[in-house]
């Protein structure tokens, strides 16, 4: 193993950065702002149409099944080619837009993520990614937002199917989420 000195690791990460151009702002996802309104329960929100939509931010549960770090992701509604969900799992299905839940508290990231999933649904994206951590930094010590994710998206009807990103996509901090195409 040699050792390189600074200059030289300089050197090589501008060679290696010289053709990166930045994203334009029609690629990045749309910026999503938590509203200050307290999100009701459930059972007493109405709606037309539950299928395409979700009718306000999600709810934190007192109670979800604890969730490791490293632990993988994974769920699919039935019906699902297996081919698609192969592709799916390996990263295949590129995510069209990214949320970065870091840093948020329950409520905003409940109140992003709704946006988000409304946005994409809207635009007709297929594959988003949702980036929750692994939790590391939790004053719990277990990764409480990845937890509550891993549950709210299985109470969105458009959700199709989630998985574990792959690790140039956040790896087991971050979930692929498979979104029913709007009719």
């Amino acid at each position: 193993m040699s050792n390189k000195t600074p200059d030289n690791d300089d050197d090589l990460f501008r060679q290696m950065m010289s053709d990166v151009k930045p994203l334009s702002h029609k690629k990045s996802a749309e910026r999503c702002t938590p509203s200050n309104n307290k999100p009701r329960p459930l059972s007493q929100q109405r709606t037309d149409n539950k299928q395409n939509t979700t009718t306000s931010d999600f709810i934190p549960r007192d109670y979800v099944p604890d969730v490791a770090p490293e632990e993988s992701l994974f769920f699919s509604r039935g019906g699902l080619q297996h081919r698609l969900l192969r592709q799916f799992r390996h990263g295949d299905l590129r995510p069209e837009a990214r949320l970065d839940l870091h840093g948020c508290t329950l409520v905003e990231a409940a109140a992003l993520l709704t946006c988000f999933l409304n946005n994409a649904q809207s635009n007709h994206q297929r594959c988003v990614c949702v980036i929750h951590g692994k939790g590391h930094r939790s004053s719990k010590g277990r990764p409480v937002l990845k937890a509550q994710v891993n549950q709210w998206l299985r109470d969105v009807p458009f959700v199709l199917a989630f998985s574990s990103a792959q690790a140039k996509d956040g790896g087991m901090g971050a979930v692929y989420v498979l979104l029913r195409r709007q009719m």
